[in-house]
C-alpha cells in the first residue's frame, strides 16, 4: 500500500517547480547553475529530480538566480492557485465603474494606497471607499492601516463573453494598438503562414507557455516598489484568417473545402 505524499512533500515539489521556472525565466541551464555552485550538471539534475534540497542549498540557488526565498515561495504559490474566473456579479460591478476597475487593477499588481495617491489624481477618501466596495464584492480584504489582502488569485482570468470584455474590451484593444510600438520601446510582429492542424495546435501551446512565463515574471517582480515597475502590454492571438488583400481574388468553387485535403487537391 503506497502512502500519500505529505503536505511538506507537496510544498517541496512546488518550490522545485518554481525554481525550474525561474531558471528558464533567467535563461539559465542546469549546466550554468552547476558551474555557479561548483557542481556537475548531473548533480544538479539529481538534486531537482529527488527534490533533495537543504535550506542552505536552496539559499545558494536563490543567490545564483538573484532572488530571495520569499520571492520563490510567491512564484510557488501562484502555481498552486488555479486560474479562476470572477463571478458575473463581480465582473458586472467592475465593468459599471471604471474607477473601481482601475483601483482593482492596481491592487492586483501589488500597488499600495500611498503609491496610488502619489501617482494618480485621486483623493484618499475615494480610494478607501473604492477598496471598501472591492471588499464587499469579495475581491479583496481591507485590513487595518489601509492594507489590502487579495481574495482572488492574480492569475484570475476575465470571461471571454463577460461584462468587462463587453464594456471595455474593444476600447482597451484599440488603445493598445495605437501608436508606434518600436518608438515606445516595444515590438510588434504579424506573421501569416499556412500551417497544418498539428502545427497550429503546437504553436498555440507554445504561446500559452509564453503567457504563463509573462505572468510568472510579473509575480516575481511584484515585490519591487511600484516606481521600479511599469505596465507592459502583451497581446497574443491566433486564428484562421484571410488577409483582405487576398480576399479580393475569388476562389474557385469547392477550393475552400478541398484546401488541406490531399485527396481533393488538383494534380
Amino acid at each position: 500500500m503506497t502512502s500519500k505524499p505529505s503536505r511538506s512533500q507537496g510544498q517541496t515539489t512546488l518550490l522545485v517547480d518554481a525554481l525550474k521556472r525561474l531558471l528558464r525565466a533567467r535563461g539559465m541551464t542546469y549546466r550554468d547553475l552547476g558551474q555557479a555552485l561548483d557542481l556537475s550538471e548531473a548533480s544538479i539534475k539529481r538534486l531537482f529530480a529527488k527534490e533533495a534540497l537543504t535550506l542552505k542549498r536552496l539559499e545558494e540557488i536563490c543567490g545564483c538566480l538573484d532572488v530571495d526565498l520569499f520571492e520563490v515561495t510567491k512564484v510557488a504559490r501562484s502555481q498552486s492557485s488555479q486560474a479562476q474566473e470572477l463571478t458575473i456579479e463581480q465582473e458586472a460591478a467592475l465593468a459599471a465603474d471604471a474607477r473601481l476597475l482601475g483601483v482593482f487593477y492596481l491592487v492586483l499588481n501589488e500597488w499600495h494606497v500611498p503609491d496610488i495617491l502619489d501617482r494618480y489624481e485621486i483623493e484618499k477618501p475615494e480610494v478607501i471607499a473604492l477598496l471598501a466596495k472591492l471588499d464587499h464584492l469579495g475581491l479583496i480584504m481591507l485590513l487595518p492601516g489601509d492594507r489590502v489582502r487579495l481574495q482572488v488569485p492574480r492569475t484570475m482570468r476575465l470571461r471571454n463573453d463577460g461584462p468587462i470584455r463587453q464594456v471595455h474590451g474593444n476600447r482597451v484593444i484599440g488603445d493598445f494598438l495605437e501608436g508606434d510600438f518600436v518608438a515606445a520601446g516595444g515590438m510588434f510582429r504579424l506573421e501569416m503562414r499556412e500551417l497544418s492542424e498539428p502545427s497550429y495546435a503546437l504553436i498555440q501551446r507554445k504561446l500559452e507557455r509564453v503567457c504563463q512565463e509573462f505572468n510568472e515574471l510579473a509575480e516575481l517582480d511584484s515585490y519591487l516598489p511600484s516606481d521600479q515597475r511599469r505596465t507592459i502590454g502583451m497581446s497574443v492571438g491566433t486564428k484562421p484568417w484571410k488577409m483582405s488583400l487576398v480576399t479580393g481574388i475569388k476562389q474557385r468553387e469547392g477550393a475552400e473545402k478541398s484546401q488541406g485535403d490531399p485527396k481533393l487537391r488538383r494534380g
